[in-house]
């Protein structure tokens, strides 16, 4: 988290999002990561929250919504940018503000990640925020289609909000 924080911040100076929003999402972000799926209902349930038929099906979502719920619910936190961010760190969406594709990419490039196309994305996300998280949905997108898994619509929208404008 400490590495995701640091990143947020860096790439929020660099575009132009609120610094301490970003380093804030950006230490939070994962904060519901290591907490049971039991958990993670029970905190979506008392933040009312109703997963969609592809959040169901994909637990590895749930920690982003289960998280922007925990922000609300257990520690207080009113400012929706940093929920917000929190939420859609994972999948992206259509839409997305410059705070958020900050948390969002910086969950990817963040110092202890070592996955293949890591450098790549830390270069191209250093040019432009929309370029890398492009490239990391056409990676996520790919890597979820050749184990067969769920891909989130939210992740296409992103993915197709930010090509048609290339």
């Amino acid at each position: 988290s400490l590495g995701g924080a640091k990143s947020a911040k860096e790439l929020a100076a660099l575009y132009g999002a609120d610094e301490e929003k970003a380093y804030t999402a950006g230490l939070l972000h994962d904060v519901m990561k290591n907490a049971s799926p039991d958990e993670q209902l029970q905190i979506m349930e008392k933040a009312d929250i109703i997963l969609s038929p592809c959040e169901k099906l994909n637990q590895k979502l749930w920690h982003a919504i289960a998280g922007a719920a925990f922000l609300k619910t257990e520690l207080n936190i009113t400012d929706e940018e940093i929920i917000s961010a929190v939420r859609w760190h994972t999948t992206g969406k259509a839409g997305m503000t410059t705070l958020e594709k900050t948390v969002y990419l910086a969950d990817f490039i963040s110092e202890d990640r070592t996955y293949p196309d890591v450098d790549e994305v830390r270069r191209l996300a250093h040019i432009s925020l929309e370029r890398a998280i492009v490239y990391t949905q056409k990676y996520c997108i790919q890597k979820l289609l050749s184990q067969n898994m769920i891909i989130d619509p939210s992740g296409v929208e992103c993915y197709n909000d930010l090509v048609r404008f290339r």
